[in-house]
């Protein structure tokens, strides 16, 4: 189970950094408002961002080299978390979803990245496995219900008004 953690971590990060060079006219204000500087560095920012997530996917792959993709992860994460808090009660575009979306920085869109940065470092722990016949399709399970649970995260009704 945990290759098949380890693939969707890799899936995750390649499917990011590849949103962020398709859609970097968008994405390129927005990580200049997350990190709180101006738009000329958020362009630098998310081809830093992006270079990393590519490098730790293809990292996490390699045997030899999958507690650093993995620890790469979990810092790339853990600051997406932290610039997330930050922001906490604001409505933005995070840039977290394929699709523009603005939305307020809740919870549950702060403890997405966290929830993946523990999970990128139990795989950094992890010793490495063995692939299987079933687990590139556990892999893809895993995306898919991550993506899924992004979608519902953002209908708006689910979200629990305080009186």
């Amino acid at each position: 189970m945990m290759l098949a953690l380890t693939v969707f971590l890799a899936g995750l990060l390649a499917v990011s950094a590849l949103h962020k060079l398709v859609a970097r006219e968008r994405l390129a204000p927005v990580t200049a408002r997350l990190a709180g500087v101006p738009v000329s560095t958020g362009v630098l920012l998310l081809a830093l961002a992006a270079s990393v997530e590519a490098l730790a996917a293809l990292a996490l792959l390699l045997p030899p080299l999958q507690a650093g993709g993995a620890i790469a992860a979990t810092v790339l994460w853990l600051g997406y978390a932290a610039a997330l808090m930050r922001h906490r009660g604001r409505v933005l575009d995070c840039g977290c979803n394929l699709v523009a979306r603005e939305k307020p920085v809740d919870t549950g869109t702060i403890s997405s990245p966290l929830l993946l940065a523990f999970l990128a470092a139990a795989t950094a722990l992890a010793p490495a496995a063995s692939w299987t016949v079933d687990m590139p399709f556990a892999a893809l399970g895993l995306l898919a219900l991550w993506f899924a649970a992004g979608e519902i995260h953002s209908i708006p009704n689910l979200r629990r008004v305080r009186p």
